[in-house]
C-alpha cells in the first residue's frame, strides 16, 4: 500500500509542480509579449502606407472614421494560418457593409511567397505586404499573429497576440463594440 500512496503523492506533486511552473512560464511569456508590444490600447495608431498585394497603396490615416483590424501574419506561422482560415467567414463576411476594414499584412515575406500561399489557400481578400517589417516594427518587435483593432477615432482599441478560439471570439466581440 505504501508504494501506491507514494506513487500517488509523487504524481500529485509532479502535477502541482507542472501547474506552478506552467503559471510562471505563462506569466513570463505575457511579460515578454508586453515588452515586445510597442503601442498600447488608447494610443493613436502609428500611421503607415502599405503596398497591397494588388499593387494599391493604402494609408492607415485615410481610413479614419472606420474600424480597422490590422493583422500581422506570415505564411510559415501555424497560428497565423489557423487564424486566417476563420477570417473570411467570421470577420470579413460578418462585417461586410459596415464601416470596417480587415487589413492583413504579411510580415517579412516577399510578394512571391505570399502569392503562392494565396493560391494554395484560395484567398482572394486584400492583403498588404511588409517585406522589410517596417510597418510591423511600428507596432511590435516580435511575435505573430498580432491583431491591432483601431477605432474610428484612429486609436488602438484592442490588441491580441497568438490565436485560439477564445481569443478570436473576444476579438470579434471587440469589433462589434467598436462599430
Amino acid at each position: 500500500m505504501s508504494t501506491f500512496f507514494s506513487r500517488k503523492a509523487y504524481m500529485l506533486l509532479l502535477a502541482l509542480f507542472t501547474l506552478f511552473v506552467g503559471v510562471d512560464c505563462a506569466s513570463a511569456q505575457d511579460d515578454e509579449i508586453a515588452k515586445t508590444t510597442l503601442v498600447k490600447v488608447g494610443d493613436v495608431a502609428p500611421d503607415f502606407t502599405v503596398t497591397m498585394f494588388d499593387g494599391e497603396q493604402l494609408t492607415l490615416s485615410k481610413l479614419k472614421g472606420k474600424v480597422v483590424l490590422v493583422n500581422f501574419w506570415a505564411t510559415w506561422c501555424p497560428p497565423c494560418r489557423e487564424e486566417l482560415t476563420h477570417v473570411e467567414k467570421e470577420i470579413i463576411k460578418a462585417f461586410e457593409g459596415k464601416d470596417f476594414v480587415f487589413l492583413p499584412i504579411s510580415r517579412g515575406e516577399k510578394r512571391e511567397t505570399v502569392e503562392k500561399f494565396r493560391k494554395k489557400m484560395g484567398y482572394s481578400f486584400p492583403m498588404g505586404l511588409d517585406p522589410d517589417q517596417s510597418i510591423f516594427n511600428k507596432f511590435a518587435s516580435n511575435y505573430i499573429p498580432r491583431n491591432f483593432l483601431i477605432g474610428k477615432d484612429g486609436r488602438i482599441a484592442y490588441i491580441s497576440v497568438g490565436f485560439d478560439e477564445a481569443e478570436f471570439q473576444a476579438l470579434i466581440a471587440e469589433i462589434k463594440k467598436a462599430l
